[in-house]
């Protein structure tokens, strides 16, 4: 077999185990995260981990397969390991990139759902919590007092 065929076929071997290693790594960790952002809410979830899952293998498949061919042909052992350590290190780091930017967007969820609620209203200020005011029931408004 052409050495560079079969360092193609070790390359998709070890991306498509690595890649699927890591996704259900997340999946059966992420649960516990995820509830947590959610609030209790295990449907949504549940869900949200799916979605993730399914876009995790779209992102690290496609990148697999475009990043596929090698610049030279591989006539010896070492080229074939150089260019599998250098395609496998590129498949790590993506996997290991879209795992941060994942952790850190439901981190951030997780902070705007559990931020104190703000005031709203055209006499709200940032800080204080004002009761809502209705102004009176007849008359020209007044703002509200202090």
């Amino acid at each position: 077999m052409n050495p560079t065929v079969l360092t193609y076929l070790v390359y998709i071997a070890a991306s498509v185990a690595l890649t699927i290693w890591v996704a259900r790594t997340l999946t059966r960790n992420g649960d516990v995260f995820l509830v947590d952002v959610f609030h209790g809410d295990e449907k949504i979830a549940a869900a949200t981990n799916r979605l993730l899952v399914v876009g995790f293998y779209l992102v690290n498949l496609g990148f697999v397969a475009l990043n596929l061919q090698v610049s030279e042909p591989v006539l010896s052992t070492q080229q074939a390991i150089e260019a599998l350590a250098s395609k496998l290190g590129a498949v790590a780091l993506l996997l290991g990139i879209f795992h941060l930017v994942n952790v850190f967007v439901l981190s951030q969820v997780r902070r705007r759902r559990t931020a104190p609620a703000q005031p709203q209203g055209p006499y709200a200020v940032a800080g204080q919590h004002q009761r809502p005011w209705t102004g009176p029931s007849y008359g020209a408004p007044t703002p509200p007092q202090g």
